[in-house]
């Protein structure tokens, strides 16, 4: 039986590096049966530690967390009480929307605009609509899924500077595809007291079946802080995994380098296509625009081949596919598979 190739959850597939699965293979009691007492030195973990040194921020404000699926449900769960607003990206992840109505929040949502063949933020419009509504927290995406744009940091600074009455969640769990920066993260946090960021190593670091997450928070969040805090320590092994990703930044950097030269392959390819938009992106996927009625109809095609990819049910997102950048065999499998649909007699588009 063939084996699918699994394109459509933005998992990395190259895998994690080689020192994580020695990590796997060294294991001993202690990891498994014994707390950590890092707690008794003062800090949450030598994962917290050597992140907060990394970005340059004291390590009570460096959070650890399951994923930042985790950090962003108990950030939403401390500040978000029923009846308040959260403003959040429209045409992005669901589970914003979900979590906020866990706590009987009001979700109210910014649109992304269409640019050529990009999406971006109209900040003009968001910082109008943030004082009509006075939402008690905040979300961006950077870079958003589905659409791939990055909220550009001089746009963030004039946002932060203008929702300081509000919890800021800045949501990067696709950080690393474009432009990895240790020192930015920490000017974030140290000039806005209000504002959350969330990372993730499931997607840069291809560490997704271990659930590590973390989140850096302003000097003002201490709420947060306190309610994240874990007095018997983090899941000592995820730990060891997310040490040895850091501690083996050439190998990531060589798989960045095939993800981004295999996004301008797959720009290049539907350039070709008449009707197409393949949406510029600084993540490890790409959203694909189609002529009405193809979307589904492609999605089944590379389905029956055994290639998975994400089609959407939103109206905004119903003519588009979501396709997740895999190792470079696997896009060389994709385009052959894509020029069978898209080149052969029996379509037309």
């Amino acid at each position: 039986m063939t084996t699918s190739l699994y394109l459509d959850r933005n998992e990395n597939l190259y895998g994690p590096s080689p020192k994580c699965f020695e990590v796997l293979r060294n294991l001993t009691l202690r990891e498994l049966s014994l707390y950590s007492r890092d707690y008794q030195r003062g800090v949450k973990s030598a994962l917290s530690e050597r992140l907060a040194k990394e970005h340059g921020i004291p390590e009570s404000q460096l959070l650890l967390s399951e994923g930042s699926e985790d950090m962003l449900k108990q950030a939403v769960h401390c500040y978000l009480g029923p009846a308040e607003k959260i403003l959040c990206p429209d045409q992005s992840w669901w589970y914003y929307r979900a979590v906020a109505a866990e706590v009987g929040g009001e979700t109210v949502t910014y649109k992304l605009h269409k640019r050529g063949n990009s999406y971006v933020y109209d900040v003009d419009a968001l910082i109008e609509q943030y004082e009509r509504i006075s939402p008690r927290v905040v979300l961006i995406a950077s870079p958003n899924n589905p659409t791939g744009n990055s909220f550009r940091d001089d746009d963030l600074l004039r946002l932060t500077e203008a929702f300081r009455e509000s919890i800021v969640i800045l949501d990067e769990a696709y950080w690393g595809f474009s432009s990895p920066d240790a020192g930015r993260l920490g000017r974030l946090v140290g000039s806005y007291r209000n504002l959350l960021v969330l990372r993730t190593f499931s997607k840069f670091y291809a560490l997704a079946g271990a659930r590590i997450g973390y989140a850096a928070a302003g000097a003002s969040l201490s709420r947060l802080t306190k309610f994240a805090s874990r007095y018997l320590g983090y899941n000592r092994i995820s730990e060891l995994l997310a040490l040895a990703a850091l501690d083996s930044p050439e190998y990531y950097r060589g798989i960045n380098e095939n993800i981004r030269s295999d996004r301008e392959r797959l720009y290049a390819f539907f350039e070709r296509i008449k009707g197409a938009t393949c949406y510029r992106s600084d993540a490890n996927f790409v959203l694909i625009g189609l002529p009405t009625g193809h979307a589904e109809r492609l999605a089944q095609y590379l389905k029956a081949r055994n290639i998975l990819v994400k089609a959407f049910s939103e109206d905004e997102f119903r003519d588009c596919i979501r396709i997740t950048i895999g190792t470079r065999e696997h896009t060389r499998i994709l385009e052959d598979t894509l020029g069978g649909y898209f080149f052969s007699s029996a379509q037309t588009i």
